[in-house]
């Protein structure tokens, strides 16, 4: 019998997928500071999984651990996405691709 350790966060229907297969898992509940702090954790992974595949399945995962953090800090998506859209209204979004190369200022 092989145990294989992982330490990181997981959706919550894992432990239960792991068990229909047969396996047993061992799971803990976070401490809200710990939750935070495999949050974050999670965030990093995600986006390196990103930036590796770069696909729309990697994208989704991403967005899931986005409103985790957004939700284990007190906001809303709602709020998160009208945020979101404040600022793309105020600022634009990134869809014109433009790189700022330079800013010289007057003394």
């Amino acid at each position: 019998m092989a145990t294989k350790m992982y330490n990181k966060l997981v959706r919550d229907r894992i432990p239960e997928i792991i068990s229909a297969r047969g396996a047993v898992c061992e799971t803990e509940i976070l401490s809200d500071a710990a939750y935070l702090s495999m949050l974050d954790a999670k965030l990093e992974e995600e986006l390196a999984e990103y930036k590796k595949d770069q696909n729309l399945e990697e994208l989704a995962d991403l967005l899931e651990v986005i409103y985790a953090c957004a939700a284990a800090r007190g906001y809303s998506v709602s709020e998160l996405e009208a945020l979101r859209a404040r600022k793309a209204a105020e600022r634009g979004g990134f869809a014109d691709r433009i790189l700022l190369k330079s800013v010289t200022e007057e003394d």
